[in-house]
C-alpha cells in the first residue's frame, strides 16, 4: 500500500504527507540480522562495488566515492539527486533512481566554472527543477540560482543571489504561499515568486542545538539546512559539529515547527546521527536529508568517510527512518555496517557507471570525465577519433594542466591506458588531489618523470620511446606503477612505489578525494588510447560483530 501522494513543495524536493499506513511499515526498514562472517559485496561495471546485494538488502555506499553534501529531490516515481562539485567541471551531475538504492547519472546541470561549488540544493517548484549553487570563488563568495524544464536539462545559465556571507541553501514553501531559502548557521531569507532573486533581508530563525562541549568535534559550525514538511509538521534537519576532523565530529541534529516561521523546538534525541567511535564503519556522518521510498517508507540520505579511507571523500549513505507517535523521528541503521533491508516497490535501475573507456564516441564529460579548475575553453583541449583520445597539453604538469580526472569508489583498484606523446610533450596517468597534492608516472621522449608528494622528478630511462602502456595500481593505498612497451603483452615494474592513505582532506583541506587521471603537458596532443579501469576485489567488506 502506498503513501498518499499529495504534493508539497519543502526542503529537498517533492515529498508525499506520511499517512498512518505507511508509517505502520517503518518498522521493515530496519537492519537485517545478518549472521555472523563476511559479507561480499556484489559488484558491476568494472568490478566496482554496487550497493544491492541481490537478496532484498543493500550495503552502504549507495554511492561511493566523492559524493559529499547529497541534495535528494523526489518527483513522483522518481528520484534525483547531486551533490557537491568543487572543482570538478562540467560539474553537478544529476543521478536517477527508482528505488533509492540503484542510481545511474544522467548529465552535469553545470558547464561553465563559476568557481568551487559547495553543498547544492535541488528542488522542484511550479514544474520547475531549480538548483541554489554556493560558490566560493573571486573576488567574492556568491549563491547561484539555476532551473531548467527537464531534470535533464538544458539548465539556465546560473545567476547570482548576491549572499556572499551564506552556504548551504535549501528551497522551502511557507504555508502562507511564501518562498524562503534556510541558510548555514539559522539564516534564511525570502525569494521572489520565480525563485531566482531575494525578495526580503537575511533574517536570523533558529539558534541550533548545541552539543556538550567536552565532545571531540571540529567546530560547531552549523550547516546545511534541510526543510521538509511531513503531515502537519515542518522539520528542519542541521548539521554541526565540522565537516572532518576528527571522526566523532559531524552529526546531524533536528528541529520541528508547526509553522515555517518558527518557533523551532529542539529533537529530544540530539543528535540523531554521530560517530561515537574510530572503530564505526563510517565516520564523519552529517548533511542529512529525509525522503519518503516507493513503499511509503521513510529515509535519510547523508554522507560519511570510510573508515581508514579518507582519501575517498565522503560517501552518501542511506539509513532508514521510522516516525514516533509524538510527531518526531529516529534514524534506526545503526552504524551502517549492516546490510539494511531495501525499500520495496520500487524499480531496479543499473547502478553506476563503467569507467573503462575506448574512446570511440564523444568523451562523457561530466558524467565520467571531468576536468579539475578548467579555463572557459578547456573542453577545446580534447576531442575523440577512432578509438584515440587526442588531449592537448597544457602547462608543465599536473598541478598546471587541469588534468582529466574520474570518481573511483573502491578502495583497492587498477588503472590503465596506452599513451603517446608528441614531440617535446610530456603526459602519463595521476592520483590527483588536488595542484598541490598527487601522484603518478609520466614521461617524455629521453625519460620518466615521477609525480611524488605534488614534485617533480626526472628518472632516466625511458626505454619505451613516445608510446607506452602504462598501469596504475592503487591497493588500499599501497601505489605501484608498471609500463610497457608492448600493449601491455610485458610488464616491467617501475621502482618507485608509494603509500598515499595522507592524501586527502585533513592533511591537505579543501573536501576532495584521490581521483584516478590521466594528464597532457607541453606543446602538441598526447594520445590516449584503450583505458581500462578494474576495482580489486580485497576481500572482506564487512564482518558481522
Amino acid at each position: 500500500m502506498r503513501s498518499d501522494r499529495r504534493t508539497l513543495i519543502a526542503g529537498a524536493g517533492a515529498f508525499g504527507v506520511a499517512s498512518v499506513a505507511a508509517r505502520s511499515q517503518l518498522a521493515s526498514a530496519t537492519p537485517t540480522s545478518a549472521p555472523k562472517g563476511i559479507v561480499q559485496v556484489r559488484r558491476g561495471f568494472d568490478n566496482q562495488r554496487i550497493p544491492d546485494l541481490g537478496d532484498g538488502t543493500f550495503l552502504n555506499p549507495v554511492l561511493s566515492g566523492d559524493r559529499p553534501d547529497p541534495a535528494v529531490l523526489k518527483d513522483g516515481d522518481d528520484y534525483y539527486v547531486t551533490f557537491s562539485t568543487f572543482d570538478a567541471y562540467p560539474g553537478l551531475t544529476i543521478w536517477h533512481s527508482r528505488d533509492l538504492v540503484n542510481w545511474r547519472p544522467l548529465k552535469p546541470a553545470l558547464h561553465r566554472n563559476i568557481g568551487s561549488v559547495w553543498a547544492p540544493s535541488l528542488h522542484k517548484d511550479s514544474g520547475r527543477y531549480l538548483l541554489y549553487i554556493p560558490v566560493k570563488a573571486e573576488p567574492q563568495n556568491d549563491i547561484f540560482a539555476t532551473w531548467a524544464d527537464r531534470v535533464e536539462g538544458p539548465w539556465s545559465d546560473p545567476v547570482p543571489l548576491g549572499l556572499p556571507n551564506h552556504i548551504d541553501p535549501c528551497h522551502a514553501v511557507a504555508e502562507d504561499g511564501s518562498k524562503w531559502l534556510f541558510l548555514s548557521g539559522g539564516d534564511r531569507v525570502r525569494l521572489s515568486d520565480d525563485n531566482l532573486s531575494l525578495a526580503g533581508e537575511v533574517e536570523h530563525v533558529y539558534d541550533p542545538w548545541r552539543y556538550p562541549s567536552d565532545w571531540i568535534v571540529e567546530g560547531f559550525s552549523p550547516e546545511g539546512p534541510k526543510i521538509h514538511q511531513v503531515g502537519e509538521w515542518y522539520y528542519m534537519i542541521t548539521a554541526v559539529g565540522g565537516t572532518a576532523g576528527p571522526p566523532t565530529g559531524h552529526m546531524v541534529i533536528a528541529a520541528r515547527s508547526r509553522s515555517l516561521h518558527g518557533p523551532w523546538e529542539h529533537h529530544p534525541g540530539n543528535p540523531i546521527v554521530r560517530t561515537k567511535s574510530m572503530d564505526e564503519a563510517w565516520w564523519s556522518r552529517g548533511h542529512a536529508s529525509l525522503v519518503e521510498a516507493p513503499d511509503g517508507s521513510w529515509w535519510s540520505l547523508y554522507h560519511g568517510f570510510e573508515n581508514g579511507f579518507w582519501t575517498l571523500g565522503r560517501q552518501c549513505l542511506l539509513d532508514p527512518v521510522r516516525f514516533t507517535p509524538d510527531g518526531w523521528f529516529e534514524m534506526t541503521g545503526g552504524d551502517l555496517s549492516r546490510p539494511i533491508a531495501k525499500p520495496a516497490d520500487g524499480d531496479v535501475l543499473p547502478h553506476g557507471i563503467a569507467l573503462t573507456d575506448d574512446f570511440s564516441g564523444p568523451l562523457a564529460l561530466g558524467s565520467k570525465w571531468a576536468f579539475f579548475r578548467p579555463a572557459p575553453d578547456e573542453a577545446s583541449r580534447v576531442r575523440t577519433e577512432g578509438g584515440v583520445l587526442h588531449f592537448a597539453g597544457k602547462g608543465d604538469a599536473p598541478s598546471s594542466g587541469s588534468p582529466l580526472l574520474l570518481t573511483a569508489g573502491d578502495r583497492s583498484y587498477r588503472f590503465e591506458c596506452d599513451v603517446e606523446i608528441p614531440p617535446h610533450g610530456r603526459a602519463g596517468l595521476i592520483l590527483f588531489y588536488d595542484d598541490k597534492l598527487y601522484c603518478g608516472l609520466g614521461f617524455d621522449i629521453d625519460r620518466f618523470v615521477t609525480h611524488q608528494y605534488g614534485i617533480e622528478r626526472g628518472r632516466p630511462v625511458n626505454p619505451h620511446g613516445s608510446r607506452m602502456r602504462i598501469r596504475v595500481t592503487n591497493n588500499r593505498h599501497i601505489v605501484t606503477y608498471d609500463t610497457s612497451g608492448d600493449g601491455g603483452k610485458t610488464w616491467h615494474r617501475f621502482d618507485r612505489g608509494m603509500e598515499v592513505s595522507g592524501y586527502h582532506h585533513n592533511v591537505r583541506g579543501g573536501f576532495l578525494m584521490l581521483r584516478p587521471g590521466l594528464y597532457a603537458a607541453g606543446p602538441g596532443a598526447a594520445k590516449f588510447r584503450d583505458f581500462r579501469f578494474t576495482a580489486l576485489d580485497d576481500g572482506q567488506e564487512f564482518i558481522a560483530g
